[in-house]
């Protein structure tokens, strides 16, 4: 061989060792307990991809399988919304909702009209919307002579059809964003057995104005298996004026919780709005609607959202969709002047190609990876890990994730690992993503997806893949 192929020759081989150390997507094949782990589950290893590597991104990839190849990730995708959140707008990032007095307080008595402005708040959860309506009671006014009116033009968002994904409506993870949304456009039913009476008292977490509410429903006969307890209620949604419970409660059941999504989504703030004053005491002699506040008006106070970095680790430990969209839209609202789903789409894409010029592009759609069109690469997410890692944010944004066998949705993993990871699971679609601690000390990236018809039985796989990779 001449010395010009014997040089070519090694920087051919060269080249493959860099890329494989840069994070290449070189074929390998699979661990053996993971091979087994996805006959088992008839999966074929064609429909998944898997991407292992050291946080640290010089060192070389561990393991790749179809990593270039882009796939659905389901709940993972949110990792790349709360951390190009974490990044553009910092951790300490807070939303704020100005409320607005046009009138005068006169003897107990506020005459005008009392205007709250939506500001995207992820988390105006119940027991915060009554901290904010209290400071109006603080003021000594015990009724609202006017109406209270919502400003929610800080979102373009009109239109969410919340059955429009899987025709599930009435289930929380369909809600959809809203300027001010309140308790994540969701009603949790508590029933409470009382053998004594015969029935199940039910406690709504949320006081609700124009919405007719059950105070009780009978018990099923003594011995009732709890089972399909929600079937057995014979719930009906049909009427946005009123919850209708037509079935019976077991009480083997003991207490139980049900989130529910009510109909009218669009009306849930408004009612929330007046359920909440008049639980708290107050009245008011006209209405709760929608409208804008009136040019130069002052705010009377601001309430004040957690900080980012908490808001993040709800969504990461308990994959919640609607606080993620919100985080999209804010985003967009920041960076680019624009509250719409558009608009938080191109910012993370400017933050994207900036971090990453030349990884593909990730398709976020609506940011929570409720999506059929979703799509991202094993490698492209694992080298974002691994930037996350690197990053300032870094302990805000691991800590966001469940720990395997611990917390959030991942609390129920038989992986033996010490991992924090991002579960996703949508019909076809099962997917993991974060960070394993190995037995030797080192700490890797990992990211697997699965996109097939059985992907709803690829749980042992991500386990087997988590153990394989904690035992390097």
């Amino acid at each position: 061989m001449s010395q010009t192929l014997l040089w070519r020759s090694l920087r051919l081989c060269m080249a493959a060792a860099a890329l494989a150390s840069a994070g290449g997507v070189l074929a390998q094949s699979l661990p053996a307990p993971v091979e087994a782990a996805l006959a088992r589950a008839q999966i074929p290893r064609e429909s998944v991809s898997f991407y292992v590597a050291p946080v640290e991104g010089r060192k070389p990839v561990r393991m790749a399988w179809q990593a270039a190849t882009p796939m659905n990730p389901a709940s993972v995708m949110k990792l790349v919304t709360t951390y190009a959140a974490l990044e553009q707008l910092g951790p300490t990032y807070v939303w704020r909702t100005p409320v607005y007095l046009d009138g005068v307080v006169d003897k107990g008595a506020f005459r005008g009209t009392v205007y709250i402005k939506g500001a995207g708040d992820p988390k105006l959860v119940s027991e915060r919307l009554w901290l904010m309506l209290g400071r109006l009671q603080g003021m000594g006014v015990k009724v609202i002579v006017g109406d209270i009116v919502i400003d929610r033009t800080a979102f373009q968002v009109n239109g969410h059809d919340p059955a429009a994904f899987d025709g599930e409506p009435f289930r929380p993870y369909n809600a959809g964003p809203d300027a001010l949304l309140v308790n994540y456009k969701t009603q949790v039913l508590g029933f409470i057995p009382d053998l004594a009476a015969g029935v199940a008292r039910i406690h709504y977490e949320l006081p609700m104005g124009q919405l007719q509410s059950p105070a009780s429903v009978l018990l099923a006969p003594q011995g009732t298996a709890c089972g399909d307890w929600r079937t057995q209620l014979q719930a009906d949604w049909s009427d946005p004026q009123r919850i209708q419970l037509g079935g019976r409660y077991p009480a083997s059941c003991g207490d139980k919780n049900w989130p529910v999504a009510l109909p009218d989504p669009h009306s849930f703030a408004l009612k929330a709005v007046e359920g909440m004053w008049r639980n708290m005491g107050g009245q008011i002699t006209g209405s709760v609607r929608d409208g804008v506040v009136p040019p130069g008006l002052k705010p009377a106070w601001e309430n004040q959202s957690p900080a980012l970095a908490e808001v993040v680790r709800d969504i990461n430990k308990f994959s919640n969709n609607v606080m993620t969209q919100q985080v999209l839209l804010t985003m967009g609202k920041e960076r680019l002047g624009s509250g719409s789903f558009e608009a938080g789409r191109t910012a993370l894409s400017q933050w994207w190609q900036m971090r990453w010029p030349v990884a593909d592009m990730p398709v976020v759609e609506n940011g929570a990876g409720l999506s059929r069109s979703a799509r991202i690469s094993a490698q492209a997410l694992g080298r974002m890990l691994q930037a996350a890692w690197a990053s300032s944010v870094m302990p805000e944004f691991v800590s966001s994730m469940p720990i395997s066998g611990m917390d959030g949705t991942l609390r129920r993993s038989k992986a033996s690992a010490n991992a924090h990871l991002k579960t996703g699971s949508l019909r076809d679609t099962n997917a993991l993503g974060g960070y394993v601690l190995g037995n030797s000390g080192q700490r890797y990236v990992l990211v697997a997806m699965v996109n097939h018809a059985n992907a709803g039985a690829a749980r042992p796989v991500m386990d087997a893949l988590v153990d394989w990779v904690a035992q390097d």
